[in-house]
Formats: C-alpha cells, structure tokens, sequence
C-alpha cells in the first residue's frame, strides 16, 4: 500500500524537539553513542507536539516532497511490520522494537544480521557512519543477463530509551552517500512512541495506517494491491 506525502498534504511544519533544560542537559543525557539525543531520531518525551507528522502509530514521520511510504504487512496476521520510505530512487525501511531500559540491542542484532548473511553467501563489512557503526551486507542475486552479482543493502540502527530503531537502506542510497542523504536526513527526524505498556525485548512496536493518508496504487498496478510481508530483521529487502 503506497501513500503520497509531499507536504501539501501536511501544512503544519513537524515541532521541532524541545530544547533540553540547564539542569537536563548532561553529557550523559545529551549525548549517547550516537549524539541520538541531540540529533535524532527522537524519542516522544523529546518533542513539543506531533502536528506536522504522519502519525503511523510507534513512528511519526516528517513529510517531504515526493516522500512515498508503503506499508508492509505480515499476511498470517494481517499486522503492519515495517513501513517503508521510498525517494528519488531510493528506499528506507523502518522498523521499531522494544528495549531493555539498561542496555541496547544493536550490537547484539550486527552480530546476527552477519551470520544470517554469512549462512546466505554472502558478506558484511562494518563501517563507521553517520550513526555510529553500520553493517554494509552483500548478497548474492541472479542479473538480468543470467550473471551472477550482489544485492546491497545498509543497515543503521539506533538505541532509544527502551526501544531500539533499525533502518535498511536499499537502491542507490545503499551504495552512495550522497544519494543517502535525503533519507537519512528523514531517519534523524523519526520520532517513536514507545508506549508505557510492559513490553519483551524485540516485541515490535505496533504500526497503523494514517488517519489521512492519500493512497495510490504502485507504478504500472491497475489498482490498490495488498502490502506484502516486510523483511525480518536478519533478512535483505
């Protein structure tokens, strides 16, 4: 399911994050392993107001010119499970999960995004990003011409208070920074909502369809077609 989101359809602007107080802004608190406090993406606590973002439920999202977002549903549960930004050629899945309060889960789900990689024939490479240590994996596809070569994917991931943020990068944006930028741009601008309910680790946070959302079939579908099922955390999509 593909929605339109230029910013005609939202007029308000997204609230900026509130700035923190004297008193509030430690070093520890300011700035984590990320700068994610500082920079984003945001948790709820830090923002003023939601107006101006497309509310999908555990994630807000900034609107931006010839921004399309589809929904991914899991088809046993009929579930949203991922929700994917797709711009200029380029694409973004996101993905949100409940964390433990003491500690974060990206190291942990690195380790095992590599060996699912590895089991597939393929390879990963740590890198040093805009947030913080990223996985660049490679996997093995058929090419049009019957060759063999590689699908790319970027994986970032932030950890929140209590929930942890995973992206996938695909197309263009997987491969060239500054094709990367815009997205990663609309990634620092996430804000999830976590929730106060008692949640396992990994849980994903639940996602809904827009109250207002504008919705278009995909290029070249006669008509509106069900969301297929997103990709796990430890597959390439």
């Amino acid at each position: 399911m593909v929605f339109g989101l230029g910013r005609k359809a939202k007029k308000e602007q997204a609230a900026e994050p509130d700035e923190l107080s004297a008193e509030a802004e430690t070093a520890e608190e300011a700035v984590d392993s990320s700068g994610r406090r500082k920079n984003g993406p945001f948790d709820e606590s830090e923002i003023s107001s939601r107006d101006g973002y497309v509310d999908l439920g555990a994630l807000l999202i900034t609107p931006s010119e010839g921004l399309q977002l589809r929904l991914e549903v899991e088809e046993a549960t009929q579930r949203v499970v991922a929700v994917t930004l797709d711009l200029n050629g380029s694409s973004l899945q996101l993905q949100a999960f409940a964390a433990p309060k003491s500690e974060g889960l990206w190291d942990e789900i690195r380790e095992q995004i590599g060996q699912s990689v590895g089991v597939q024939g393929g390879q990963v490479e740590e890198v040093e990003g805009t947030f913080g240590t990223e996985l660049v994996a490679k996997l093995p596809a058929g090419l049009p011409d019957g060759s063999q070569g590689y699908r790319v994917a970027r994986f970032i991931g932030v950890d929140g208070p209590r929930w942890f943020l995973r992206g996938v990068l695909g197309g263009a944006a997987a491969l060239e920074r500054p094709a990367a930028e815009p997205l990663e741009a609309l990634f620092r601008q996430v804000v999830v909502i976590r929730g106060d309910s008692p949640m396992p680790p990994r849980d994903l946070l639940q996602l809904r369809l827009p109250k207002d959302a504008t919705t278009t079939p995909p290029p070249a579908a006669p008509a509106l077609q069900e969301p297929e099922r997103g990709p796990e955390i430890t597959q390439i999509g």
